[in-house]
């Protein structure tokens, strides 16, 4: 409208570039939430005056070196260092340093303004203040955010709030159809569940809920703050962060699931202990014991009702259970151990299945997610009833089983360690799901506080009494956190964080730091002043060549050198000619921290400057100048374009080729009204389309050739070694973290009384999930980087991430697990004690496998042949539980008084972390084998001298 309207066009002004409104909407587009439009405005405001600020500075140095100096070409350097340098640099070192689409947006809309004015406005070549081009750019800006904010409110609303609680709910209903399908393949002993189409689509829709959910958090935050409702974001937050960690107790629990299956896949030598024909399969023999439950009676235990069980049926389950522990068969296989199991425990695991589910599955919000919650109390109190029967169940079922197994014969270490792990995934799997019921308490606690707020907080716009933020601080406020963003800097004890936006850094600080002799007193004849002066500049020079610094300093030169070609008095008429400024502006779109980045932008821009160039030409032969007709033909080109950016989410791709379109007809279209502009080159008042488009082609294709050489000449980051480096540290900090033993750790923290212990930390946790998500965005990188070597083997390096995130997500769990004691039971610190040395045994060898990975990859170097295994460590650790359990079971049965009271559930802690470090050291593996697969392997006789 800007070009097409004659009131609009008339108050930009009779200058050309009013099309430039059209290309604002298309960075600063409607799309998006009511909150994140907020956000989008407040970034662009303040790109706006960071834009007119750096123009203003480049005509008054203009203005002060000609009047007073007399030095024209003097000024023109300035402005290019100052003003083109270091202002377009600033903008480039803030676009990745923020690392945020939004910020993105705004980092472009500065760029065009700050391009258009100093390397375009005669008063700037002059030496004289003209302030037209100023006054129009800043016209242009704040239509273009102005007509893009009308329509987001006005048209088809959408709010950030409703969307993130609808998010969760999704969220919740997915999990609840996880956990009713992994709860149905732990009683059936099948895997059936997790290979069909229907737990595909409930994990892909759980995936895109939990993405939502993130993503309008922070968008909700500012519309909350706009309506006074403050007080809502950390409830919110809280929310997230609850169906976040339900999500994580559920994995655990599929996690422990799978240890089942694999447990139940291994066919273990028991012919020396039992004399008795070996079976054919162990699922099968697990079924047939299933089915004979059944057929005596049961209901089938697979089946998680939909329905809701009434008391009786509950009671006569407990029964059942009851009646079940009994039997005392002789195990002759892991099947026969599982089978045992859940014939004792199966109806009070299904009756707590279905409870769980049927919560998760109740909407927590009605029609109006911001007025209507919902809170079932009866489903609450089945919760409770069903955890008190599963509990008493489980706590005698388990104690029953391990009575069955000491029956029997004197085993063997091995086979003694073979049925203390499969015992132990019984128990670990009812931990994990009483840790599932758990987290979907404090869900439900969560709903009843914003249920309650609801009801009774009113509008406050506190944040806007910024006279509080002057004021004392009274002393009962520091303790006090009310936004849960910044709780992560108040830990005890504090960790260093990663900031969000943050590239992974690779070798850190401290590593780098040891090899300075100067750092740690390895040079003592040296004088104290030498030394002293020697730190400092290498602080210095360690500050300038830090890589977001290079960058900023890379896309100032980058700016500069293009930049020039207008100030210079032969080039700078065919820099006008060929349209140098929108060059200019691909080159500060193009411009990324990774090669890799740079290549994968610039094609798209290239792609897409070549489709907007072919529609422009097309739509403007077809309607032959009339306005009309190429707004009608506009909005089909932008419906199309909109399309390939939100549906197909390939926004570089649909942004470009509407940039293209916009410079191209709607410039002809402009300068077809007369407009004061020097433009005969391009046809005038009868527009030649065809050199118009040909010319905006032209400067945005060597405008992306001259990105993607700055980037690869001037201190080229590559991704690949980036991502080897990151993937490096961050392997040596999760054997680190191992190494301090997580129960060693919790044994520590119940004698010293200290609470403050922690195997690993809330900030260590954020860390390590952000940087490996880092990780996966810096491989998506490297793939589109180009070397003689060869091409970046993606598919191996995606299966390593993935078993990276598989060993966080043990890490995490083991966390979770040891938070929770906050002291421990005479009985767990009896049997801690009593395994510390095998423990201890265990972390070491993980700690060392970790270094050797994070070396191999760092070097990329092959690995030996003889890398330690922990197979040999986890057998004497399981055979020395078992010789506990075996040593006071028999005092039990004999009938001693001891002074050691040990309970069935003192050894769910130590199952847990048995458990979870077979799966690090099962992920190892698998990492290893990756390895060995790029890099080769080195054996004895390979020779290594040259």
């Amino acid at each position: 409208m800007g070009t097409f309207f004659p009131p609009l066009t008339a108050f930009l002004g009779n200058r050309d570039g009013k099309h430039v409104s059209a290309t604002i909407t298309v960075y600063f587009h409607p799309a998006r939430t009511f909150g994140s439009m907020l956000e989008a405005t407040v970034i662009a405001v303040v790109a706006v005056f960071y834009a007119e600020v750096i123009s203003m500075l480049s005509m008054g140095i203009a203005i002060a070196m000609r009047s007073q100096l007399g030095l024209t070409a003097a000024a023109h350097v300035l402005i290019l260092i100052i003003c083109i340098g270091g202002g377009l640099g600033f903008v480039g070192w803030v676009k990745q340093r923020l690392n945020s689409p939004l910020v993105n947006v705004g980092s472009t809309l500065a760029s065009i303004a700050i391009i258009s004015v100093i390397t375009k406005e005669e008063g700037v070549q002059g030496g004289y203040f003209d302030d037209d081009k100023i006054v129009q750019v800043l016209k242009l800006l704040l239509v273009g955010i102005t007509c893009t904010l009308t329509v987001n409110v006005l048209v088809w609303r959408i709010s950030a709030r409703r969307v993130l609680r609808r998010s969760i709910m999704t969220a919740t209903s997915s999990l609840g159809d996880k956990l009713s399908s992994i709860t149905k393949g732990f009683l059936s002993g099948t895997e059936d569940e997790f290979w069909t189409s229907e737990y595909g689509r409930v994990s892909a829709r759980y995936n895109s809920a939990y993405t939502t959910m993130n993503s309008t958090l922070r968008e909700a935050k500012f519309e909350y703050f706009f309506l006074g409702r403050e007080t809502f974001y950390p409830l919110d937050k809280r929310l997230s962060r609850s169906v976040e960690a339900l999500s994580q107790a559920i994995g655990g629990l599929r996690s422990a699931l799978e240890n089942q299956f694999t447990l139940l896949r291994e066919v273990p030598n028991l012919e020396d202990t039992f004399p008795s024909p070996k079976p054919t399969g162990m699922t099968s023999t697990l079924n047939r014991a299933i089915s004979a439950y059944v057929d005596g009676g049961g209901q089938t235990l697979s089946d998680i009702d939909e329905s809701g069980e009434s008391e009786e049926e509950r009671l006569a389950a407990r029964n059942k259970s009851d009646t079940a522990l009994d039997v005392a068969p002789a195990f002759q296989e892991p099947s026969d151990i599982f089978a045992l199991f859940i014939n004792m425990l199966g109806p009070s695991i299904k009756s707590l299945a279905h409870t769980l589910s049927e919560i998760l599955r109740e909407p927590a919000f009605g029609q109006d997610p911001n007025k209507d919650i919902a809170v079932n109390e009866q489903l609450r109190e089945s919760l409770r009833d069903a955890l008190n029967l599963y509990n008493n169940a489980r706590s005698e079922s388990l104690q029953e089983l391990y009575r069955t197994i000491q029956i029997g014969r004197a085993r063997s270490e091995k086979i003694q360690a073979d049925i203390e792990e499969v015992a132990a995934a019984c128990g670990h799997f009812s931990f994990s799901l009483q840790a599932v019921a758990e987290e979907t308490d404090a869900y439900l606690d969560v709903l009843e506080d914003i249920k309650y707020t609801t009801e009774t907080a009113p509008r406050s716009w506190s944040w806007l009494k910024f006279w509080r933020y002057f004021g004392r601080t009274e002393p009962s406020d520091k303790g006090r956190v009310e936004d849960p963003e910044r709780e992560s800097l108040i830990q005890k004890p504090p960790v260093p964080r990663l900031r969000k936006s943050q590239m992974p850094k690779g070798i850190p600080d401290t590593m780098v730091a040891r090899r300075d002799t100067f750092n740690w007193d390895a040079a003592p004849q040296s004088s104290r002043v030498k030394r002293r002066v020697a730190q400092k500049m290498l602080k210095i020079s360690r500050f300038i060549v830090r890589e977001d610094i290079l960058f900023g300093i890379k896309v100032g030169i980058g700016a500069l050198l293009w930049a020039m070609l207008a100030f210079i008095p032969s080039t700078r008429p065919i820099y006008q000619t060929w349209r140098g400024e929108w060059g200019l502006l691909s080159f500060m779109i193009v411009a990324a921290m990774t090669t890799g980045s740079a290549n994968t932008t610039g094609t798209a821009r290239f792609k897409g400057t070549l489709i907007g160039a072919a529609f422009a030409v097309v739509c403007w032969t077809v309607s032959q100048g009339n306005g009309i007709a190429l707004v009608f033909l506009g909005g089909l080109v932008a419906l199309f374009n909109f399309y390939v950016i939100l549906v197909i989410k390939k926004a570089p791709l649909g942004r470009i080729a509407l940039l293209a379109y916009n410079v191209s007809t709607l410039y002809a279209y402009s300068i077809s009204q007369d407009v004061d502009d020097d433009d005969d080159d391009e046809g005038g008042s009868n527009p030649l389309i065809l050199d118009i488009a040909w010319h905006r082609v032209v400067a945005v294709t060597l405008g992306i050739v001259w990105g993607i050489v700055v980037c690869r000449v001037l201190w080229p980051i590559s991704g690949r070694k980036k991502f080897r480096e990151g993937l490096s540290v961050l392997y040596l900090q999760m054997g680190l973290i191992w190494k301090r033993g997580p129960l060693t750790v919790s044994l520590n923290k119940d004698s010293t009384h200290n609470n403050t212990l922690d195997y690993m930390r809330e900030g260590e946790q954020a860390a390590l999930q952000r940087y490996a998500f880092k990780l996966a965005s810096l491989r998506t990188a490297a793939k589109s980087e180009f070397e003689l070597r060869g091409p970046f083997p993606d598919a191996a390096y995606g299966r390593i991430m993935r078993s990276t995130k598989n060993m966080l997500n043990g890490f995490y769990a083991m966390r979770l697990i040891t938070s929770k004691r906050n002291q421990l039971t005479e009985g767990e610190r009896a049997l801690l004690e009593y395994t510390s040395t095998e423990r201890a045994l265990l972390c070491q060898r993980i700690c060392h496998v970790f270094q050797v990975i994070a070396s191999c990859l760092m070097l990329e170097y092959p690995l030996t042949d003889a890398i330690p295994t922990v197979e040999n460590n986890k057998d004497r650790l399981l055979g020395k539980i078992y010789q506990f359990r075996k040593e006071h079971m028999n005092t039990d049965l004999s009938g001693d008084e001891s002074p050691l009271v040990v309970q069935e559930s003192d050894y769910a802690l130590l199952y847990a972390y048995t458990l979870v470090t077979l799966q690090v050291a099962a992920e190892l593996n698998k990492v290893r084998a990756e390895i060995e697969a790029l890099y080769g392997v080195l054996h004895e006789e390979a020779l290594l001298l040259q």
